[in-house]
Order: structure tokens, then sequence, then C-alpha cells
């Protein structure tokens, strides 16, 4: 009679396979331990004392901030590109770039890896991605779960998702009551697409059929899918560290919906952002999908980040001072535009 374990192995489902991934990526989940962390790898559920991170940043009215996301079909180009250990990544910035749009302070992260097949080097380096996004973050990872889908979905296939909660004192949160006309955008470049607009972006550059690893003249040499797999950038230190000197009004993650979508979120009624166009840093490749894809310049702001991966609102008198802040902390920052009054949403002048 065959084990219970055979059994289910040609099911589809291999248990030592995930004991094993376990083990390869205990030394990657290491790397993210903080000082709220009070479990070990491998319990029901990922506990963190919350205490401690309050006394440490001398948090007194505490407000909880949650956030959650997935990696969507850039996942797509990690596969044919049999490279998995930077989606993680992508998938810890979507969560934790959200969180401190409210001026909060990533405390810990959890991951989902839905797979085809349990192989548990390519799971590990899955999670070597999440776990450097942690360390980039300063958050924990503190639970995770790997689901083999044998029958719904290819063996090779695989999805990622998140979760992550972040601390503010209440006092600190962020909302928009204070803005004005008059007050200044700052922008933070984004490393490319980030983790948006995918599904456009492998039909433009049907990248099941192109050469992934052929340098692009258009993009200095860099191949297409080393440019599009460049991981999304986590923009926690800098714009924390900016927070701590310098009041924010404002802060919008631009993710799907571009310009357009993202930016009015952090503005009250009655006011509208006016962006210099001529200001913005836009890299070739989008340049490129563009031109590639016939796709309307209105249409691409509506779209992607265009270069700016998030913008911050403050008083005009402290933009200088922000700027260089961010600046300090390894962000290229700079203005990008105004709050005027109007209804309008986002101008571009």
């Amino acid at each position: 009679m065959k084990s219970f374990s055979e059994a289910y192995k040609e099911a589809g489902v291999d248990i030592t396979a995930g004991y094993t991934a376990v083990e390869l990526m205990k030394s990657h989940i290491a790397r993210t331990m903080t000082a709220g962390v009070c479990d070990k790898i491998g319990g029901f559920g990922g506990l963190f004392d919350l205490g401690v991170m309050m006394k440490k940043y001398g948090i007194t009215d505490p407000i909880l901030v949650s956030g959650t996301d997935g990696v969507g079909t850039k996942i797509r180009l990690s596969m044919l590109m049999d490279k998995h250990d930077t989606v993680g990544i992508d998938c810890v910035a979507m969560c934790v770039n959200d969180i401190i749009c409210c001026g909060a302070r990533p405390l810990f992260f959890l991951d989902y890896i839905a797979c085809g097949r349990n192989i548990p080097e390519k799971i590990a380096s899955l999670v070597s991605g999440v776990a450097e996004g942690c360390v980039q973050a300063d958050c924990a990872l503190i639970g995770g779960e790997t689901a083999e889908h044998p029958g719904l979905m290819p063996e090779d296939d695989y999805d990622l998702a998140g979760f992550a909660v972040g601390i503010a004192d209440r006092s600190r949160i962020l909302d928009n009551t204070a803005t004005c006309a008059g007050d200044i955008l700052i922008g933070l470049p984004s490393s490319g697409f980030h983790s948006n607009g995918f599904s456009l972006v492998r039909k433009v550059f049907d990248i099941e059929n192109a050469d992934l690893s052929a340098p692009v003249a258009e993009l200095d040499g860099k191949s297409l899918g080393e440019v599009l797999l460049t991981p999304t950038r986590i923009y926690v230190k800098p714009v924390l560290a900016m927070l701590d000197e310098v009041k924010a009004k404002g802060i919008s993650h631009i993710t799907g919906g571009g310009f357009y979508e993202n930016i009015p979120r952090c503005l009250p009624d009655g006011l509208s952002a006016k962006i210099d166009s001529a200001a913005i840093r836009t890299p070739a490749v989008f340049d490129l999908l563009q031109k590639k894809g016939g796709v309307d310049r209105r249409d691409m702001f509506n779209t992607f980040n265009m270069g700016v991966g998030m913008s911050i609102t403050v008083d005009k008198n402290d933009a200088d001072r922000a700027v260089e802040i961010l600046k300090a902390n390894g962000e290229d920052a700079y203005i990008i535009g105004e709050v005027v009054a109007g209804d309008e949403g986002v101008i571009f002048a």
C-alpha cells in the first residue's frame, strides 16, 4: 500500500518539497527580523509585539494601517526569464508604499504564493525577493503561505500577493484637510513601470515572442527583459526621514490609474494638481512603449507612473527643505507642480 505522502504526491502535492522550501527560505526570513518579532518560523500565526515598537518610536496613541496587493501580470516576465528573485520586492513595495501615504511606518509583512507545483528552489528565490523588500522597508516577514494548486494551475505557474501592517501616532496620520492652493508637489522618481499596466506592456512588446535578453538601443543598450523586470522602488525610509522634519499635507503612490487617478486622492474638493509637463523626467522605456503601441499621451499618464512613483504635497515654504532631506536619503526628488483652485483633478501645463 502506498504511503499517504506518495499518494498525495501522485495527486500533485509534494509534502516533502514544502518542508524543503521552508528550510531554504529560513535564512532569507532571518534577515528581516526586527525588535517587535516574538515568534519563530513555522507557527500557526506570526506574533508581533506592538508595545516594543510603540516605545521605540514614541507612539502613545497608535493607529494601525494595513495594505494588501500583488504583483499582477509582471510575474509573467519572471517566468519567461526564469528569474524569480525580484518580484518579491515588487510585492512588498506595492503594500508598504501605500502604507506610508498615511504617514505610517510598516511593521510586518506576510506573503501568499500559489503555484502549480512546489519547486523548493524557485519558492525560496521568490521569498528571497520578499525578504529583500522587507529589509528595504525595515519591516519583518513574520509569516506566509505556499499553496500548491495541481490541476488548477500549470506546473510552472505561480502567483504572489502580500499583506502589510504599519503603525502611526494618531496625531501624525496624514489627511488632506490642510492642503491649500499654492502648496508644492514633489515627485520621487520611479524605477520604471513598477507593477502596473503590465497587461498592456506585455501586449505592446509581445513579450511571449520577443527576445527579452537582446540589447535595445533606445534603452541605452539594456535588454527589454532587464528593464521591464526592474523591481518597484520602495520609498519607506526616505519618506519617513522627511516626515520626521517636514510636515506633508498629502502623499500619493502613483500606481494603476497613473497621475489622473492617484494624485487627486490626496486633494480635497475644490483643489487640483497643476503639473509642469516639462519637469517630468520620463524614462526611455515609456516613450518606447508609447511609440510602439501608438498610445495616446493622456492615456499614458492615465495608466502608468511615467517616471514619478510617488508625489508629496508640502507647504511652499517647506518644499526646498523636503527635497533636500529626500535627496540626502537617496531619492533624487524634484518639484513637479503645485496645488491650484479648481475641480479638474490634474492639469498639465
